[in-house]
C-alpha cells in the first residue's frame, strides 16, 4: 500500500536529485531516506528510481508517481487544514432540527451564544416535531434533534382496572426505550395549561383539573398533543369534544380568545405567543413533557455538534 509519507520523500527526490539533498529539505537523515524509497518500490512493485553518476533519475513509472503524488498530497493537506479546522470550532456545520416552541424560544438563545463563541460554525435549522424529528436524525438528515415526550404521570393519578395498569406500565416501557440508540441530553421540563377565555367560570379558578373541563368544546394542538390530550382526558374519565384541531400556536390561543373553547398548552409554547382574551390556569395535578435534544452517539463526538447540545443546555437553564 502506498502511504503518503513516501510520496512526499519521492517528490523530494524528484525535486531535489538525490538523497541526501532530499534529506536535509525534508529534515531526515539519507539512511532514512533510502529506506523509505525502497519500502515505496516494494509498493509499487517497480523501480522508481535509477541513480546516474551523483543523480537519481525517475523511472517512467516514478515520472507517473510523481504526477499524481502532486495531486494527492494537496488535496491531503487541504484536509487535514479542514479538520483542524472543524476540531477546533474555527469550521464546521450543525444541521438542527427543533418543533416550533423548541425554535422559538430556546433555539434563538443558543445559536447566538453558539455563534459569539465560535463563529466559523454554521447551523441550519428546519422546523419538524417528534417523532418525524427524530426519524430524521436517525436516517441522517440532521445532526441534532431538539424533541419532546410525555411522562405517563397523568394516568398513574387516576385509578384503573387491573387492564389500565398494565397499558400503563407498557407505555411507561416505551417511553424509556425509544430513544435507547440516541445520546439524551435532558434540557427542562415543560408544565402543561390550561387557557379559557376570559369570560370563562373557571378564568378566576387560579387551579383546575381537567376533570373541570369536560363539558367544555377543545381546540387542541399538534398530533402528538392531541393524544396526549385524549389520554390525560380519558384517564379522567370523560373523552374530550374537540372542535378545531392546529399545529399552530397562535392559532389555539386565537380560537381560545375568541370564546370558542379551552385548551392546554406548554408553557413553552406560550412564551412565544402574545395571549389575548385568554387566562392561563394551572392544572393539578400537573401534565408535562420533557424537552430534551438528541443526537447520535458518533455525531456527540463532533466538536460542533458537542458545542450546540452545550449551549441549548445553558439557555434551557437561563
Amino acid at each position: 500500500m502506498i502511504e503518503a509519507r513516501h510520496l512526499r520523500v519521492l517528490r523530494a527526490v524528484a525535486s531535489t536529485g538525490s538523497f541526501s539533498a532530499a534529506a536535509r529539505t525534508l529534515g531526515c537523515t539519507q539512511p532514512a531516506v533510502s529506506q523509505q524509497m525502497k519500502a515505496l518500490e516494494g509498493s509499487a512493485g517497480t523501480p522508481l528510481l535509477i541513480r546516474t553518476g551523483r543523480e537519481m533519475r525517475l523511472t517512467q513509472a516514478g515520472e507517473a508517481l510523481v504526477r499524481h503524488a502532486t495531486g494527492i498530497l494537496a488535496g491531503l493537506t487541504a484536509a487535514e487544514e479542514e479538520v483542524a479546522a472543524i476540531a477546533g470550532l474555527r469550521a464546521g456545520r450543525v444541521r438542527l432540527v427543533s418543533f416550533p416552541s423548541g425554535s422559538s424560544t430556546l433555539v434563538p438563545a443558543a445559536l447566538a451564544a453558539l455563534r459569539a463563541a465560535h463563529p466559523g460554525t454554521r447551523v441550519s435549522l428546519v422546523d419538524a416535531e417528534p417523532p418525524r424529528s427524530v426519524e430524521m436524525l436517525r436516517e441522517g438528515d440532521c445532526d441534532v434533534a431538539l424533541a419532546f415526550r410525555y411522562g405517563d404521570a397523568a394516568r398513574t393519578e387516576v385509578d384503573g382496572e387491573r387492564e389500565a395498569g398494565v397499558e400503563r406500565e407498557a407505555g411507561v416501557e416505551r417511553a424509556e426505550t425509544e430513544w435507547d440508540d440516541l445520546v439524551v441530553r435532558p434540557l427542562l421540563t415543560d408544565r402543561l395549561v390550561a387557557l379559557v377565555p376570559e369570560g370563562h367560570r373557571l378564568a378566576a379558578a387560579g387551579t383546575v383539573s381537567i376533570g373541570d373541563l369536560a363539558d367544555d368544546p377543545w381546540i387542541a394542538g399538534c398530533p402528538r398533543c392531541r393524544r396526549q390530550l385524549v389520554d390525560v382526558c380519558e384517564a379522567a374519565g370523560f373523552t374530550p369534544r374537540i372542535d378545531f384541531a392546529t399545529d399552530d400556536y397562535p392559532a389555539v390561543v386565537g380560537l381560545v380568545g375568541a370564546g370558542l373553547g379551552v385548551a392546554v398548552l406548554p408553557e413553552l409554547a406560550l412564551e412565544s405567543v402574545r395571549p389575548k382574551g385568554v387566562v392561563a390556569v394551572t392544572l393539578a395535578p400537573e401534565v408535562a413533557r420533557e424537552i430534551v435534544a438528541l443526537t447520535l452517539p458518533d455525531l456527540s463526538q463532533v466538536p460542533a455538534v458537542s458545542a450546540t447540545l452545550d449551549q441549548l443546555t445553558l439557555a434551557a437553564a437561563r
